[in-house]
């Protein structure tokens, strides 16, 4: 049997073509590469450089152009002069709103103070004539204290019927300002201890949230209302008499002229504090 020969095979001469390519491929990338990122788009610059002139008004209105791989890249050897634009309105001021500013809210405020003072003393003057209703005045604030005997029976937090007109009346008056109101709740010293009141604390809170809860059936805007409940601790008269003590039962409305804390509100006598204001 005839020996097979081995041929070897030849050897291949042309196989750097194969790295040749690939390394020109790669070569082609970069350069391609290197050219986007040196090629700056002048008008995409041009809106980035006024973009940022509005934000930042103070900033040098004089911008030398960014140069990418040295000197020469960007077309043009001056500098861009940009100009200044108008500042971006805001979304109220594209749609035509204004707000009013705290000091022309807090002088409304105060101005209607003035116009409800009257108002109120037209109104409730024959109970003020009959010492049933008692108005106070500051600089800042208007109370309006009705004696108990208008409201309420003896240890009850629920309105008389006859209470409803007068308060509607002043209901009507108040809606139609933005004053806030404090409703205050008082009572005498003679202990009250029941299923529903257990101090005076309960009754006192009882009753201004009535007036509240009756304000808010009228129209008063609920979030300018707040029912506060002092009990006996706030006595504008002597407790050890029967007259002192009728004085003490009572609920007053203290109209704002603005929006004030209370112990500012002390501070300047407020009527709650039993500092007797100006009448």
């Amino acid at each position: 049997m005839a020996r097979r020969r081995w041929q070897e095979d030849q050897e291949n001469h042309e196989r750097w073509l194969v790295s040749y390519a690939d390394f020109i491929t790669l070569l082609f990338a970069f350069f391609v590469v290197m050219y986007a990122v040196s090629s700056v788009n002048e008008g995409k610059y041009r809106v980035l450089s006024e973009s940022l002139t509005a934000i930042f008004p103070q900033a040098s209105r004089r911008i030398e152009p960014i140069e990418v791989g040295g000197p020469g890249v960007v077309s043009g050897s001056s500098p861009i002069e940009i100009e200044a634009l108008p500042a971006i309105p805001s979304s109220a001021q594209t749609l035509g709103i204004s707000f009013p500013s705290a000091a022309t809210q807090e002088h409304s405020a105060m101005t209607s103070l003035k116009a409800i003072t009257e108002e109120v003393r037209i109104t409730l003057q024959p109970l003020i004539d009959e010492d049933l209703v008692r108005l106070r005045q500051g600089q800042e604030w208007l109370e309006v204290e009705i004696n108990d005997r208008v409201l309420f029976t003896s240890g009850s937090a629920k309105l008389e019927a006859e209470a409803v007109p007068v308060l509607k009346k002043l209901a009507k008056i108040l809606r139609r300002f933005p004053n806030p109101i404090q409703v205050e709740g008082f009572t005498d010293n003679v202990p009250i201890s029941t299923a529903v009141f257990p101090s005076n604390w309960e009754l006192s809170s009882a009753r201004a949230a009535s007036v509240v809860h009756l304000f808010d059936r009228f129209g008063v805007s609920p979030a300018r209302m707040a029912a506060i409940g002092y009990g006996q601790y706030r006595p504008v008269a002597d407790n050890s008499t029967p007259e002192g003590r009728r004085r003490n039962r009572r609920v007053a409305l203290v109209i704002l002229g603005r929006p004030l804390s209370r112990r500012t509100l002390e501070a300047q006598g407020s009527p709650a504090s039993g500092v007797q204001a100006k009448k």
